[in-house]
């Protein structure tokens, strides 16, 4: 595929190949029209920030744009702020699809980002050790809105390592607090721990990185045998005297390097971050992981424990006793599983998902709702033939929540129509006679966790720029 185009304007300069990328995420992937020319593309983008290059897809034999183009800014908030800006609009009043603009792929990343990728979105930051919470979300604020600010902390101590992360709403917002925040900060975007460290100081501090929410869980894990001289590393039957917690510790007869730990038990989502430990001593390898909730760690330790990795080499995965009430964490723990199991048996049966026998009683009697989420009350639905003023389009991972329990979720904002799932698929859609309450449950329910599934709940097109959407290709 031969890429066509003229250095920026103004003195700008055409990047060589080695420094497309530089600084990261300055350059956006566009899908237009084949007749869009260059000077419209310059046109549009140019509020946004320096352009040192425009490049237009062209058929190789042809010379016929592809309808694909890249612009190149000179600072990646520049970049993220006119794909925030642009995505989904009209280049000009005669065209009649809106246009696509995304963060481009890079050699570091696997696919093209959007406004609602969370790698974009979370920054990493080296802080005070004296650092709250309060006192990092005050540093950042000037940047953008601020989701929320954690800082990780010794697990056995409660002392802070001097290492945080501040998720903004918006890629421009993170990248501006990157760009722009004080040098000691060291801020970067928490990228995922399988991408390779690129400078000394993220050498230092990649073993804390945070995964990503892009990460879409995998079925089928991986089945583990008996291996009878694997002694040390047999399951133990007397669950009920162990410690139960968040943390692993992870033991193996092989080295392994910390992208590999991480690969391995990303498998389970929820993971928050993962360590090697280097034993001197011995060449066995030893790792911390941790997860961001019990039911997580403790899948991850029943299923991963004596998996084979490289093949011949099982490794052991052990829970590491923070001192947590292990009967509250378990019936918590049974609590969010059962619920989606139901919710997962409902949806994967058509014919029961109107009314499906438990305990002799209607799952439609029980729309129990499991969540760390503040939820207000339940207030009433606005009648069927109210306008709607807003409608929301909801993502579902793994697998969609039950009706009844939908509709238990996002009538508590007040004013709610109507809310529906699209048959076969991960996605629904919640229409609002307000658009102050559709707000108000993107703010409280979006990226959270609610009865094993997580939500990512958004504004949706109008249905005639729905009409116009094509299905993706890339």
């Amino acid at each position: 595929m031969d890429e066509s185009g003229s250095c920026g304007s103004g003195g700008g300069f055409r990047p060589g190949v080695d420094s497309l990328d530089e600084p990261p995420n300055s350059r956006i992937f566009l899908v237009i029209s084949k007749y869009t020319p260059e000077s419209v593309l310059r046109e549009r983008f140019s509020p946004f920030g320096e352009i040192q290059d425009i490049w237009v897809v062209r058929d190789k034999h042809t010379k016929e744009s592809k309808g694909i183009a890249f612009v190149k800014f000179a600072r990646s908030s520049q970049a993220c702020k006119a794909m925030e800006e642009m995505h989904g609009q009209c280049l000009s009043p005669n065209d009649t699809k809106p246009i696509k603009v995304f963060i481009a792929q890079s050699r570091s990343s696997g696919s093209h980002r959007d406004v609602e990728d969370e790698e974009l979105t979370r920054i990493f930051v080296m802080i005070p050790k004296s650092y709250t919470e309060e006192d990092l979300r005050e540093k950042f604020k000037v940047y953008g809105d601020i989701e929320y600010c954690s800082i990780i902390k010794n697990k056995v101590t409660g002392e802070s390592k001097g290492l945080g992360y501040v998720r903004y709403l918006k890629p421009s917002q993170a990248a501006q607090a990157i760009e722009n925040c004080d040098r000691s900060f060291r801020a970067i975007l928490a990228e995922p721990k399988n991408k390779a460290s690129e400078s000394s100081e993220q050498d230092y501090y990649n073993n804390m990185r945070q995964e990503t929410l892009g990460h879409e869980p995998r079925v089928n894990m991986f089945p583990f045998e008996q291996q009878p001289e694997f002694s040390s590393f047999e399951k133990n039957d007397n669950r009920g005297q162990e410690p139960i917690s968040k943390r692993l510790s992870v033991v193996s007869r092989v080295p392994f390097t910390e992208e590999q730990l991480f690969s391995i038990f990303d498998i389970v989502p929820g993971l928050e971050y993962c360590e090697v430990q280097r034993d001197p001593y011995s060449n066995y390898g030893h790792g911390v992981v941790q997860y961001f909730n019990v039911a997580s760690a403790i899948y991850a330790k029943y299923k991963l424990h004596g998996f084979q990795y490289p093949p011949g080499n099982r490794i052991g995965v052990s829970f590491i006793d923070d001192g947590s009430n292990a009967t509250d964490l378990l019936r918590k723990m049974a609590t969010q599983m059962v619920a989606a199991q139901l919710a997962s048996v409902v949806w994967n049966n058509p014919n029961q998902q109107q009314f499906l026998q438990f305990g002799g009683s209607s799952v439609s009697q029980l729309p129990q709702i499991q969540t760390d989420v503040v939820l207000p009350s339940c207030k009433k639905k606005a009648p069927p033939e109210t306008p709607v003023k807003e409608r929301l389009f909801i993502v579902f991972n793994p697998h969609p929540l039950p009706l009844d329990i939908l509709e238990d979720i996002f009538c508590r904002f007040g004013n709610l129509i109507e809310v529906y799932l699209v048959s076969g698929k991960n996605v629904g859609y919640a229409k609002y006679a307000d658009r102050i309450s559709a707000n108000d449950a993107i703010t409280t329910l979006h990226g959270k966790i609610l009865n094993g599934v997580r939500l990512k709940v958004m504004l949706a097109d109008s249905p005639r720029e729905e009409s116009n959407k094509r299905q993706r290709t890339y």
